[in-house]
């Protein structure tokens, strides 16, 4: 880093027309807004709502909801703030951060989606076993598993790229720092390492795609063994698991691993990633799931019980 003579880069965000960003000034806005109250929402009521908390799918789905909040937190705001702006600049240092922690907590999330597929699976194909195996010792070492995953993701590539110099461009057209692009704009060689980053961020996301999707369709083929009757159930339980895995892998795939993309599709992608992904995520497992919305009630009353009390 003592090397580079570039100490900014420009990120050219999604357009420079004013009408335009102010127009996605006030959507993204209300969309990180509703990211944040949602994803805190599924976090509190998961934390305090004593059948939830002891429930290893929701245990799992609070976590969830924060690394998702996480990671819009990380890109958004700045990217909200930059439409207001005519230079759209970000530091050195905080563009290496913020492809540090986009890494660690993708890596976290991604490893995090594995262990909730482990979890449907044991829980619709071994019910009886499950409160044994999913227990509170594992599900504990799962999580932190998950963060340990997503640490060395990220260290993997990053202990490489803060030593590159940067001496020359220094425009990102994208919304937020992230690799491919960053690499590009280094005043040396980065094939290796360009190389590096499809296979540690763009086949490992192909690969655990392609595994979960697999797992999914060996639960849906053995309960269909089992019992005609319990496939509409276990489809009910999974869609909004196989949903949020497509939201989350697709443009994570599409992004590191497809050899065809282009700057506008990229932006669209980084988009869906850090601000529709999370989104949605508490619209799914919110308002299709009667369990949540039933604890929601009961914080709910339970709150407004307290405040009459006072």
């Amino acid at each position: 880093m003592n090397n580079s003579v570039v100490t900014e880069f420009v990120l050219l965000g999604l357009t420079n027309i004013w009408e335009l960003e102010i127009f996605f000034f006030f959507i993204f806005l209300l969309a990180y807004a509703a990211i944040v109250a949602g994803n805190f929402l599924i976090v509190v009521t998961v934390t305090f709502d004593s059948h939830l908390y002891s429930t290893p799918m929701y245990f799992l789905l609070g976590n969830l909801s924060f690394l998702d909040m996480c990671i819009s937190t990380i890109t958004t705001p700045k990217m909200v703030t930059d439409f207001l702006k005519e230079n759209k600049t970000i530091s050195l240092w905080g563009c290496m951060a913020q492809m540090f922690f986009l890494h660690f907590l993708g890596g976290s999330e991604m490893t995090l989606l594995i262990v909730m597929a482990v979890d449907r699976y044991i829980a619709i194909c071994k019910p009886l076993h499950y409160t044994s195996i999913m227990n509170r010792r594992v599900l504990m070492g799962s999580v932190l598993l998950s963060w340990a995953v997503g640490f060395v993701h990220t260290m993997s590539q990053m202990v490489f790229t803060i030593n590159l110099p940067f001496c020359g461009p220094n425009i990102v057209d994208d919304i937020f720092c992230d690799l491919p692009l960053v690499l590009k704009l280094a005043c040396t060689e980065t094939y290796v390492l360009e190389l590096l980053v499809t296979a540690d961020s763009g086949l490992l996301s192909f690969i655990c795609f392609i595994l979960l999707l697999i797992s999914y369709t060996v639960i849906l083929v053995t309960v269909r063994r089992r019992s005609s009757g319990g496939l509409s159930k276990a489809l009910s339980t999974l869609s909004a698991h196989i949903t949020v895995v497509t939201l989350f892998f697709g443009p994570i795939i599409f992004i590191y691993a497809w050899p065809f993309s282009s700057f506008s599709v990229d932006k669209f992608l980084s988009v869906f990633y850090s601000i529709i992904t999370p989104l949605l995520n508490p619209i799914i497992y919110t308002l299709r799931n009667q369990e949540m919305k039933a604890a929601i009630s009961r914080l709910k009353t339970k709150h407004t019980h307290r405040i009459k009390w006072y």
